[in-house]
């Protein structure tokens, strides 16, 4: 049950808040003076506070409240507090809704008011305080997994990408062969790398090849060697791929692309270890551990013959799916931050955009952008004009000057997740007074927390 805790010098009012309070169910200690509500601050948990702004009958500035409210606000920065009084000014109450007050009402307060205001408070907390312990437990796997494991300077602050990167650790210490699958550009072979890195043939070779760049006629070759003369303009001979891995991690991108005599011969690799290289005829014999990607719909290509259902099982030990850039939004600004050369910054404006933008091309997308955007910007600073992002579907186009101040729904979105719904946090991070934030939700059709 949540606890309130009532601070007011007049014991008729302290009576009527503690009688409202239980009969809802809410818990509630009433103390008469700042310094009893200090002390029971620091010996009992709290989860809202409701503090009279005057505690001497012959005073209405308010000093004593705004004293008391910051004391609690700097021992408990996260607890929400709502200033009850019968002298209302409203510059007093601009400035402590600035500072961090969740509300203030005036008495006689309406008790359907107070109650709601309450009840939303107290919902609000607590979503925030799950939304911090999920994310110091996402921490302290973050730093086991980063303790554990080489994790290749992979730049990530996604819960989604944090359960990928465990999945990719887990596998890696075992002998199954991984199929990494994902749209384009979300980093597929980074995660190949991981798998590689943690592996028990870690100090053996990686060898990646893309079997969508090649033409057909050369990925036997490619996958397998080639003897000399075995295809026009092969004069001597080479050694495959899987030759070049023996030891190591064979990485084939774009599996899905393998043509369906490149697909038996992969096959028979994969169930005897031994091959023949293209126009050869003796059997050599490797120890590789496969690793294969795609972007592709594996089973539909099964379902229309161009791609065989045996191999796919044979490559598809584990699955490890990459999300689209999309799907992590956290991951968003700190890999633009990681992007950019030393000595470039994103400004608010800029941060506001990236969050905006869908990201079709993924993390090769921003990668491609920062860059770009690092060449055209003219000082240090980043602006949402040198990004030269598409305009998102109803908003003015990214480069005007009206964009950079107007924050769209789904950055607006994206912050109120952000911040658990606490609505001054979120104006806070979209560089917005909370009136601001409160018309934009207006205007845009979004359901106030």
């Amino acid at each position: 049950m949540p606890t309130i805790l009532v601070i007011d010098d007049n014991r008729s009012v302290a009576t009527a808040l503690e009688t409202l309070f239980c009969l809802h169910d809410l818990d509630t200690r009433a103390v008469c003076s700042p310094e009893e509500g200090l002390a029971l601050l620091a010996r009992e948990p709290i989860d809202l506070v409701v503090q009279d702004m005057n505690f001497r009958t012959d005073t209405t500035s308010g000093e004593e409240g705004l004293a008391l409210f910051a004391k609690i606000r700097a021992a408990h920065p996260e607890l929400p507090v709502i200033l009850l009084t019968a002298w209302t000014h409203l510059e007093s109450a601009v400035e402590l809704v600035k500072a961090g007050a969740a509300d203030y009402l005036a008495k006689p307060w309406d008790d359907r008011k107070l109650l709601a205001t309450v009840n939303n408070l107290l919902a609000l907390s607590q979503a925030r305080q799950e939304l911090a312990r999920r994310r110091t437990h996402e921490q302290r796997r973050h730093d086991a997994l980063a303790r554990d494991f080489d994790l290749r300077g992979l730049v990530h602050a996604d819960p989604a990408s944090e359960a990928t990167l465990a999945l990719a650790c887990q596998v890696a210490r075992s002998e199954l062969p991984v199929l990494i699958t994902g749209p384009n550009g979300v980093g597929k072979e980074l995660y190949a790398q991981i798998i590689h890195a943690n592996s028990a043939v870690r100090d053996g070779p990686f060898v990646a090849l893309n079997c969508g760049a090649l033409p057909t006629e050369l990925i036997e070759a490619e996958l397998f060697g080639a003897e000399a003369g075995a295809y026009t303009g092969a004069q001597r001979a080479r050694e495959g791929k899987f030759e070049a891995a023996d030891g190591g991690t064979l990485f084939l991108d774009e599996i899905g692309t393998l043509p369906l005599a490149g697909q038996v011969k992969l096959l028979r690799v994969l169930e005897t270890g031994r091959f023949e290289r293209l126009g050869g005829n003796r059997e050599r014999a490797v120890k590789v551990r496969v690793l294969s990607a795609t972007n592709s719909d594996l089973a539909a290509a099964i379902a229309s013959g161009q791609f065989r259902e045996d191999l796919y099982y044979r490559l598809n030990g584990v699955e490890v799916r990459v999300p689209a850039l999309a799907q992590r939004p956290d991951d968003i600004l700190p890999l633009a931050r990681h992007f950019l050369p030393a000595g470039k910054a994103l400004d608010a404006g800029a941060e506001r955009a990236l969050l905006a933008h869908a990201w079709p091309g993924n993390v090769r997308e921003l990668r491609n952008t920062m860059q770009r955007a690092s060449l055209l910007a003219q000082g240090e600073r980043i602006g949402a004009a040198d990004l030269a992002l598409p305009a998102p579907t109803g908003r003015l186009p990214a480069t005007t000057p009206a964009s950079v101040e107007e924050p769209d729904r789904a950055a607006i979105e994206s912050a109120l997740a952000r911040a658990g719904g606490v609505l001054a946090q979120a104006a806070s991070e979209l560089g917005l007074s909370r009136q601001a934030l409160y018309r934009r939700l207006e205007r845009l059709g979004i359901e106030r927390p």
